[in-house]
């Protein structure tokens, strides 16, 4: 997926979760929107090289909107609103194993099920197997050599799962992927550190049958491509 015409600068601060002083690199200061309900532990610091897009709606109060940052290792995707559709992307394309051959992708659905109210990311149809329920999450959280989910405690993250968990027991795949948004780490884990409850209901869901895919974003020059997948570690310390 192409990303709009970057700019560069680095990082002042981030603040009111929304927002974020940047100096551009021609020495100009703005305001930035940072589209990320996260923490972003580990995603940013004073001073840290990011890129930027910028927009010429003049209905949006931001025109600025903060896009990666790099935290030395290469690019951190920051902007939650560009995963899905480099994942829909790599869907019809095909290049998610597990999940190829499927005819039909819709976004956004509402699974059919009684007391579930929540829409998951997308519902594949029309393949050679059961249809399935896919949720996508990002991943930025960085702990020793894994990336973790989540990095604040997720009612609606335990949520999904319950909703992935009843679908299987529907005779529907459910998938929880882990778009790792970040170049480093040899592993995908639960963060129980931040979470144990989602830890805990993640493993009992994958005994359940939900099916669990970590899978790799590749930051470009200009866009960003989903990569290799990562293996899973859903051992419990200690």
């Amino acid at each position: 997926m192409e990303l709009p015409p970057l700019v560069s600068g680095r990082i002042l601060t981030r603040y009111k979760r929304f927002l974020a002083d940047v100096e551009l690199d021609g020495g100009e200061q703005v305001v930035a929107h940072v589209p990320n309900t996260g923490r972003m532990t580990g995603c940013w610091a004073p001073g840290a090289p990011v890129q930027l897009s910028h927009s010429d709606n003049p209905r949006r109060k931001l025109a600025w909107t903060l896009e990666r940052v790099d935290m030395g290792n290469g690019w951190v995707g920051v902007n939650t609103q560009r995963t899905n559709p480099v994942i829909e992307e790599a869907l019809r394309q095909e290049r998610i194993p597990g999940l190829e051959g499927y005819a039909r992708i819709r976004r956004e659905a509402t699974p059919p099920l009684p007391g579930c109210g929540s829409r998951l990311d997308f519902f594949l149809q029309q393949g050679s197997g059961a249809d399935a329920w896919v949720e996508v999450k990002n991943v930025t959280l960085l702990q020793e050599d894994c990336l973790s989910f989540p990095d604040a405690v997720s009612a609606r993250g335990s949520r999904h799962l319950e909703d992935l968990e009843a679908l299987v027991k529907n005779a529907c795949r459910g998938v929880i992927l882990y778009a790792l948004n970040r170049p480093e780490g040899r592993c995908f884990r639960p963060a129980d550190d931040v979470d144990p409850e989602y830890g805990r209901l993640l493993r009992q869901v994958v005994e359940q049958g939900v099916e669990v895919i970590a899978l790799r974003l590749h930051h470009t020059a200009g866009g960003i491509v989903a990569a290799e997948a990562v293996p899973v570690d859903l051992s419990v310390a200690g």
